[in-house]
């Protein structure tokens, strides 16, 4: 096995050294990866990491090309007044079409960049302003191939180093719960649509790079090089390289370039026959590449080669600061006549009850009661269609899921609410996601290794306080059941909250587990904190809570001490079945 830096360090010899020890072709070639890798490396953080797959990702390509050129040769214009002018050009379109594109889901989403890449190919093509320019200047001190080919790679090995170091962060752990994990990214407090957009409008600004480089490199446009075919081709080499792993765009470019290269020439001669036959040898060879690889190949050559590395975690890291808590007893939490209909079913409706500070009170009833959707409420997962839900003396029912989250709400889920491809101490981690303050920009400069630092050694004591030091650096999908939920419970602990609502925290805890997990949870309540528990079982919730809520069909059915509700003939009907 070799270290990820002894890899990095033999590819950046490699580049440095390729023009004097390949032919001109070959460096052209590489030439052509480079630019192909700025595209796909946004592919990469936009579909394979974020999740919004993307078909029209070759017209931010096209706009930078094209404004330099009309720039250079029709106005004389300097290639670095165009290189400002195209990049702005390309995140006012990218603002534009990711307000209108980024709202979708499903099929509706990739279709949606589909449609405006055909347009905006079609325009390029239809236009007078645009169709082909020939005799695009070189850059000013760029004339030399040598340098050209420097300049292209240093750009490449920049973006990609920016990456890997945006994902490394507070903002990549969000960034790589949006795939899969939104709503639960936005109950602690990440803006989903923001950051969709931010990482949208980063993937168009790559492609812009490499348009405004080739444009310059090859000296033409036209736009053939910007057509759909195109922008699959991208989709092909971040999925080929591996679509969640940054260093798969130079994979996957690497590899398609040179196969369609080398086919070009091959496949007609070897079969003597003239036509586009190598593009089905190229289809088989990726259904087989696929087939044997479904996540690219970056994974499995980073398991064949790179030495894992552990997260060191600087415990001695100042604290963050905590926020103030309420004075036991005082009023934390009231719900007064809330109610939530999904068509003709009512799963809440009109319940009130109300919360004091410091106090563990439970909220049971049978499934369907409708406990969890009064979580989604109080949240803002859902919006409420009646009623009010007040939080410290202030309604938050029509707030957003990350305003409530600010303001010191935080929760686990009824079903394992975890992105399992990252390691327990990042899942913990993303719960302190509030408590940070530093952008995009400096975690791509790595300029927050500070504040990481703080987050990192925060996660590290809440999984402390839940048992799980030595499953640091696992997988999260890899621990069963019951320590996932141990892990959820020390995310919601890293938000320093207020509130805490548990759903149904015991679920798959052994019996030991259990009794852990209640000793955790007096531990806070001594400590001030106020918790609001969903639990089935009765056993854990009557040794525990300060009282009860009991729902049915959506309704309040009895609210008081454990012992009283216990004993109330409508409870044990409902849903004790006889328990005394």
């Amino acid at each position: 096995m070799i270290p990820a830096r002894a890899l990095l360090g033999a590819f950046i010899v490699f580049i440095a050294a390729a023009p004097f020890i390949l032919p001109e072709f070959q460096v052209a070639l590489l030439n052509y990866i480079g630019l192909a890798t700025m595209v796909s490396l946004g592919l990469v953080l936009l579909t394979g990491v974020a999740g919004v797959m993307s078909f029209g990702q070759q017209v931010f390509a096209g706009i930078a090309a094209y404004t330099t050129a009309v720039i250079t040769t029709k106005y004389g214009g300097s290639p670095w007044l165009a290189l400002a002018v195209g990049l702005a050009l390309v995140a006012v379109v990218a603002l534009f079409l990711g307000a209108i594109t980024l709202r979708l889901s499903g099929h509706y989403l990739p279709i949606s960049t589909i449609a405006w890449g055909i347009a905006i190919y079609f325009m390029f093509g239809n236009l007078e302003v645009f169709g082909k320019y020939t005799g695009v200047p070189d850059v000013p001190r760029l004339a030399s191939p040598h340098v050209t080919y420097y300049v292209i790679w240093a750009v490449t090995l920049g973006l990609l180093l920016a990456s890997a170091n945006l994902l490394d962060s507070r903002t990549g752990r969000a960034i790589r719960a949006l795939r899969f994990r939104g709503v639960m990214a936005e109950s602690f407090g990440v803006d989903v649509l923001r950051l969709k957009t931010l990482v949208f409008l980063y993937a168009a600004l790559f492609a812009g790079l490499s348009g405004w480089l080739y444009a310059h490199y090859l000296r033409f446009v036209s736009p053939s090089a910007f057509n759909v075919n195109a922008g699959i081709d991208y989709l092909f080499m971040a999925v080929i390289g591996g679509a969640s792993h940054v260093w798969g765009a130079v994979i996957g470019a690497s590899i398609l370039t040179l196969l369609k290269e080398y086919l070009k020439g091959m496949v007609p001669s070897g079969l003597g026959a003239s036509g586009n036959y190598e593009i089905v040898v190229f289809g088989v060879l990726m259904m087989l590449l696929l087939h044997r690889a479904s996540s690219g190949l970056a994974p499995v050559l980073a398991r064949w080669t790179v030495r894992p590395q552990r997260r060191r975690i600087a415990f001695e890291a100042p604290a963050l600061p905590r926020r103030a808590q309420p004075g036991t007893g005082s009023s934390l939490l009231e719900v007064k006549r809330a109610a939530k209909r999904f068509g003709g079913l009512v799963a809440v409706r009109e319940l009130s009850f109300d919360m004091r500070a410091g106090e563990i009170l439970g909220l049971i009833g049978p499934n369907g009661a409708g406990k969890s959707t009064m979580f989604n409420l109080i949240t803002g997962v859902l919006p409420a269609d009646g009623g009010e839900i007040v939080f410290q003396g202030s309604r938050i029912d029509g707030l957003a899921p990350t305003e409530i989250a600010r303001r010191g709400i935080a929760r686990t889920f009824q079903h394992v609410n975890l992105v399992g491809t990252m390691t327990v101490l990042e899942n913990v981690a993303l719960g302190a996601h509030l408590r940070g303050r530093r952008g995009t920009l400096r975690a791509m400069l790595h300029a927050e290794r500070a504040e990481e630092a703080q987050l990192l050694a925060e996660a590290a004591r809440q999984l402390e306080r839940v048992g799980l030091t030595a499953h640091l650096h696992d997988a999260a999908g890899s621990l069963p059941l019951g320590q996932q939920r141990l892990v959820e419970i020390a995310r919601a602990l890293s938000a320093d909250p207020t509130l805490l609502l548990f759903d149904e925290p015991a679920a798959g805890l052994r019996y030991a587990e259990k009794q852990a997990l209640a000793a955790l949870l007096r531990r806070l309540r001594g400590e001030g904190m106020s918790i609001l528990l969903v639990e089935h079982d009765m056993e854990f919730v009557m040794g525990l809570v300060d009282r009860l809520v009991v729902m049915d069909f959506g309704e309040k059915l009895a609210e008081g001490l454990p012992a009283a509700v216990q004993a109330n003939p409508a409870v044990v009907e409902a849903y004790l079945g006889g328990v005394e």
